[in-house]
């Protein structure tokens, strides 16, 4: 992941002018999902941002998008700080470099934790964040992560990550790689940029429309706005759906048909055998009309079509902690 700090009188709106995000509204230490748009509406990331102050913002985006990300944003920041709508103060861009960024998921993160802190963490919430003294290093600690589980993602400097993610992974916790979280977010509805999300796709065929923030829509003075509210307006080409699928799963690029004609009407993006359900779940695009929940529709699973049916996600209920 890439972590990057936004400073600035006009952070604020530099942020918002980037995103659709109402980031004027949110509280100092909560974060928001978001997405950085293109100038036609399309999602050259995903991304989560955290508020610390109006002028100050924490902003983590994916380490697979390095290059477009810090081009993009150097580009707006030249724009922004040449123009008028920074004066009231420019804006500076820190990128973290080498920082580590180590995510403690699990029910049991928080126990795991606390024990490691006389911070009380009853009352660090999902979506919140603190700087918490974590045996004699103070760490940016935030609620939440890429799982649907309950946990944290730990800010480290370079010089302690080693040592950190050595404290974090004794005793009862497990190194797991990237098979064990993609199955985790797929069961929890979660996008991966490159495979559920690309700069072709608008947050609304996403179903990512609750990321825009009601007063940005009345607004309409974030980048790509024009293409974003007219799928508001008009419903979208396609739309992001999960699926259940008999038999075998459905991989990446796998068609998805009518099931009587095999009209071809969109295909998966992600895929895989559920290890807490004990089924074959997927997602991927389908056609505006075929979007309703309990849809039967058939896949192409390897030559073969298999029965899929539109099914709500999440897939299974996240576990995050509200208080």
């Amino acid at each position: 992941m890439v972590q990057s700090n936004f400073r600035g009188a006009t952070a604020t709106a530099f942020l918002e002018w980037l995103t659709p995000s109402s980031l004027t509204s949110l509280s100092s230490y909560s974060s928001t999902l978001s997405v950085l748009l293109n100038e036609k509406g399309g999602i050259i990331d995903d991304t989560i941002i955290t508020k610390h102050a109006e002028d100050a913002y924490y902003v983590v985006t994916n380490a697979g998008r390095r290059e477009r990300d810090l081009a993009w944003f150097k580009q707006k920041l030249e724009e922004w700080n040449a123009s008028e709508r920074a004066a009231g103060g420019k804006v500076e861009h820190e990128v973290l470099e080498k920082w580590g960024l180590l995510a403690l998921q699990g029910p049991h993160a928080a126990e795991y934790l606390q024990g490691l802190t006389s911070f009380d963490l009853q009352g660090l919430t999902f979506g919140k964040s603190a700087f918490v003294p974590i045996e004699g290093f103070h760490l940016h600690v935030a609620r939440g992560g890429y799982t649907g589980e309950d946990g944290f993602e730990i800010s480290v400097p370079p010089a302690q990550t080693m040592e950190v993610a050595e404290l974090l992974s004794k005793s009862s916790v497990w190194l797991t790689g990237l098979g064990a979280r993609d199955s985790l977010r797929l069961e929890a509805g979660m996008c991966l940029y490159g495979h559920d999300l690309d700069e072709d796709t608008t947050p609304v065929e996403a179903a990512l429309s609750w990321v825009i923030g009601k007063d940005r829509r009345e607004a309409a003075d974030f980048i790509g706005a024009e293409g974003v509210l007219k799928h508001l307006k008009d419903g979208p080409p396609r739309r992001r759906v999960g699926l259940i699928i008999d038999g075998a799963p459905a991989r990446e690029g796998a068609k998805i048909l009518t099931p009587t004609d095999s009209e071809v009407i969109g295909q998966v993006t992600s895929g895989i055998p559920s290890p807490t359900l004990g089924k074959n779940i997927a997602m991927g695009y389908i056609k505006s009309g075929w979007h309703k929940k309990g849809t039967e529709v058939a896949v192409d699973v390897r030559g073969k079509l298999r029965k899929g049916v539109l099914t709500p996600m999440p897939f299974v209920k996240p576990r995050y902690w509200r208080g």
